[in-house]
């Protein structure tokens, strides 16, 4: 596990060094993850390796909201004065992305073939 979770932060920061190295307007986690996809694309022993460890982080995704929300507390003073703007922001942005994500999944399941995008 330690070892599919260093593979993990490689990919990442291989993805920062691109980005900062290029100049690139992409940030470099999400050139890690693209780096990561290729890699198992290329190799479905890889993608076999890092499932487990990958579900095991998604299972525990939440931890890493506490950070934030300590954050958010200790700054409620800020949120009283810009409150309404972040608010329609964070709404605004989520919707955004969950039909960027809802998008994404339809176009990559039709051209994988999947049944299950066609629902």
């Amino acid at each position: 596990m330690i070892l599919n979770i260093a593979l993990i932060l490689a990919a990442q920061l291989l993805g920062e060094v691109l980005a900062r190295l290029l100049a690139l307007p992409i940030p470099g986690p999400v050139i890690g993850m693209s780096l990561l996809l290729a890699g198992f694309m290329a190799s479905k022993p890889l993608a076999e390796r890092i499932l487990p460890t990958s579900q095991g982080i998604l299972a525990h995704l939440s931890l890493l909201f506490v950070p934030a929300g300590v954050g958010v507390i200790s700054h409620a003073e800020v949120l009283g004065d810009t409150g309404l703007a972040l608010m329609a922001a964070l709404v605004g942005s989520t919707l955004l992305a969950l039909i960027a994500g809802a998008l994404t999944f339809v176009v990559l399941g039709r051209l994988t073939g999947s049944q299950e995008a066609e629902k």
